[in-house]
């Protein structure tokens, strides 16, 4: 009886991991007010210049994210397209996203960024990815490289682009 006890233990943390595993988040201050940040976050045409994974190629200007119901197309460096529906948006403070293929519906994970000030000049930065009603399983394997040392190195640019020199 307890070998079967330690067994289902055993099960149900492993279960628990492997949800809590498919929302990833990296936070860091960032010493810029909230609306500078935003801005490049909001902006799709800037977003290769921040992006820490390198995937993004360019997106044309002219897109900047305004309210939930957006959406605003990227091309990826391997070529491929992704319009981005905006599910999230508060300007200056949260906005997020579920990236598809042009015309098909998003599978399922989502990219969010969240904005916490400080102070006039500091801001809490948050990213998070979130694959936890990802239904594409194609795009597994990638959704389970997502890890928080690469959402922090797509934060760590928006700092340097952000912060005063």
């Amino acid at each position: 009886m307890h070998s079967q006890l330690v067994g289902v233990k055993m099960l149900l943390n492993c279960t628990v991991n492997t949800e809590a595993s498919r929302v990833v988040s990296a936070s860091r201050e960032i010493a810029a007010p909230a609306d500078t940040i935003f801005k490049l976050i909001a902006d799709p045409s800037l977003q290769p210049r921040w992006d820490g994974n390198d995937n993004l190629a360019e997106a044309r200007s002219g897109q900047r994210v305004r309210a939930v119901g957006d959406v605003f197309t990227m091309m990826l460096t391997m070529g491929s397209l992704r319009a981005n529906h905006v599910v999230e948006f508060e300007e200056g403070r949260v906005i997020a996203w579920r990236p598809s293929e042009p015309g098909k519906k998003p599978p399922g994970h989502l990219w969010r960024w969240q904005l916490e000030p400080l102070d006039e000049s500091r801001t809490l930065v948050t990213h998070t990815y979130d694959w936890s009603r990802l239904t594409d399983e194609m795009r597994l394997p990638i959704a389970r490289g997502m890890t928080a040392d690469k959402l922090q190195a797509s934060i760590e640019r928006l700092a340097e682009l952000a912060e005063p020199s």
